[in-house]
């Protein structure tokens, strides 16, 4: 069996998942999630995959994760086990991410795997691509709101623009990590859009819709901000209902981005991804613009 280690937001879990499920369905195996973490995990919505989406995702017991990884499914051990300089004691069942660019190794895994990491990008996925937007239909309807404005979204050139401030503000973990994409950036991706987009009506989603709207005026546009709590993919589907799509350096708006099919919308996505120095050639699909 294919064991994904599953943590972080909904867009985490989310590249975790497609990650396992090409995996999985390259050795014909089955896909399970090992969501044990999230017990003690305090930030963003907990384990959503199976509240949010459709897809048959089951979740792996100890038992099957002891069956993949052995003495090492302990939890301190494992934990350990993760951190490069004990790389040599893993066994070959567990695979942990070596860097976060795309690793060609993945198609040489045996057919029992634990993956291990974030795996943020789509060439992991892209042959199952159309599998992977089935697997990631959204469950529930939507609210009246949220129908409303998915009408209204039908009915424009409709560009979305994730403005993403919340944690990467207020934690300076994140903000040591992530950054904020500045005001320049969202500037010149607004011109750069409006230059390739007839009429483009701009649907605005942040967490600080108030911060957007003293420092980013647009003359046609709509502020979203009521999608909250356990809400908060509504977000991401109505993101991904439009035509177009100007993203934070957020994975939540890159799948917002990437679960639109259309083979002719525009991606504008910050060529600045990480405060850190990380690799990102990846991470981005090539017909995506970056600024």
């Amino acid at each position: 069996m294919i064991i994904s280690h599953i943590i972080g937001g909904l867009g985490n879990q989310m590249f975790q998942y497609a990650a396992g499920r090409a995996l999985a369905i390259a050795h014909q195996q089955p896909l399970l999630l090992d969501i044990a973490d999230f017990a003690d995990y305090p930030l963003h919505q907990g384990f959503e995959l199976t509240r949010v989406f459709n897809g048959a995702i089951s979740t792996a017991s100890k038992a099957e994760i002891q069956n993949v990884l052995g003495w090492q499914a302990n939890k301190r051990i494992k934990t350990r086990l993760t951190y490069p300089h004990w790389a040599i004691l893993r066994n070959r069942h567990f695979i942990v991410e070596p860097h976060f660019n795309y690793w060609a190794g993945i198609q040489q895994l045996p057919s029992s795997a634990y993956l291990f990491g974030y795996w943020q990008s789509e060439r992991y996925f892209q042959a199952i691509a159309e599998l992977i937007r089935t697997d990631f239909a959204f469950k529930q309807p939507f609210s009246e709101k949220n129908a409303d404005l998915a009408q209204q979204i039908s009915q424009v050139n409709a560009v979305s623009i994730h403005v993403r401030r919340g944690d990467y503000v207020q934690n300076p973990a994140a903000n040591a990590v992530h950054g904020l994409c500045s005001l320049a950036y969202y500037q010149a991706a607004v011109l750069a859009m409006s230059q390739r987009v007839e009429q483009p009506t701009f649907f605005v989603f942040s967490d600080d819709i108030e911060w957007v709207k003293a420092n980013l005026p647009l003359s046609s546009c709509q502020y979203i901000s009521h999608n909250q709590g356990i809400d908060s993919y509504n977000d991401m589907r109505l993101m991904s209902l439009c035509q177009h799509h100007i993203i934070a350096n957020s994975s939540f708006s890159w799948w917002g981005a990437w679960l639109n099919p259309s083979p002719t919308k525009i991606v504008i996505a910050p060529k600045k991804w990480f405060a850190i120095d990380n690799n990102i050639s990846d991470l981005l699909p090539q017909e995506w613009i970056s600024l």
